[in-house]
């Protein structure tokens, strides 16, 4: 399982970063003559209305898609592990509204809030990013917390403290190092999630400016001709699955492994 869920990720990886190169055809490029053309050698998942090349624009699509969750995920870890660091060391006082302040946070929808964002700065995947990354901040909080306040009570950090390292030092070199792992696992069960709720944004129109391909563009298009073609959303919406499965599944694994190590640790 966790091999395959590693080639999953390495070709989306390479989808990601190479997509435009690897199109067969120009996912810009309408051509009225072909829409609704079903799967050919030429168009392997066939055509969409404007007779665009769905294969192309899946391909080219998964860049802006997938950068646009790391983004998301990259927003909440600053927003996150920082905070829930500095709420162990820097009095009752900071600790008490760093948890007032995600408590806040996490009542707030996604959808929702990424749709008010949006509508205040302006039409873009930054900018729903940003409000996504920000609900994602509770979630690096709280864990990154949790672990690190194991850690804070272990003997070896309070024998740190009393020979004077100092606070910088000790999570440096004592905390940070075994906090990584948990943040690492989180961090690929939120791109998942941040997956889905880009797909559900693009889905909706928000986010993106057509004519640009993303995944959930794609599977838009596609709703709206299923007496056409009933098939073509299976498509985009297997690949959002079998991503976000991947994801999953490793987070899974590597969540499994941490917890044996553990318990032979003991």
């Amino acid at each position: 399982m966790r091999r395959t869920a590693i080639g999953v990720l390495v070709v989306v990886a390479v989808l990601a970063v190479a997509g435009g190169a690897i199109a067969p055809h120009d996912p810009l490029l309408q051509n009225p003559d072909l829409a609704l053309r079903g799967p050919s050698p030429a168009h392997p998942f066939g055509t969409d209305y404007l007779g665009r090349d769905v294969f192309s624009r899946l391909v080219a699509g998964t860049g802006a898609t997938v950068l646009a969750a790391i983004q998301s995920v990259g927003v909440g870890l600053l927003l996150g592990v920082v905070p829930g660091l500095a709420s162990l060391w820097l009095g009752r006082t900071v600790e008490w509204l760093l948890l007032r302040a995600a408590d806040a946070l996490m009542t707030l929808p996604f959808i929702v809030f990424a749709v008010a964002v949006t509508g205040i700065l302006g039409n873009g995947l930054t900018q729903a990013m940003l409000a996504i990354g920000a609900l994602f901040a509770p979630l690096f909080f709280r864990v990154t917390r949790a672990a690190g306040l194991r850690l804070t009570r272990a003997q070896y950090v309070e024998a740190a403290e009393l020979f004077g390292a100092s606070r910088t030092r000790i999570l440096r070199t004592h905390v940070w190092g075994k906090v990584l792992p948990t943040v690492a696992v989180t961090a690929a069960q939120a791109t998942g999630g941040a997956l889905l709720a880009v797909s559900s944004l693009t889905f909706l129109g928000i986010g993106v400016k057509p004519p640009a391909p993303t995944w959930g563009g794609v599977l838009a298009s596609d709703l709206g001709f299923l007496a056409q073609q009933p098939w073509a959303p299976v498509i985009p919406a297997a690949l959002i699955m079998v991503t976000v499965a991947a994801l999953n599944a490793l987070a899974d694994h590597t969540t499994s492994k941490e917890r044996v190590d553990a318990g032979l640790a003991r």
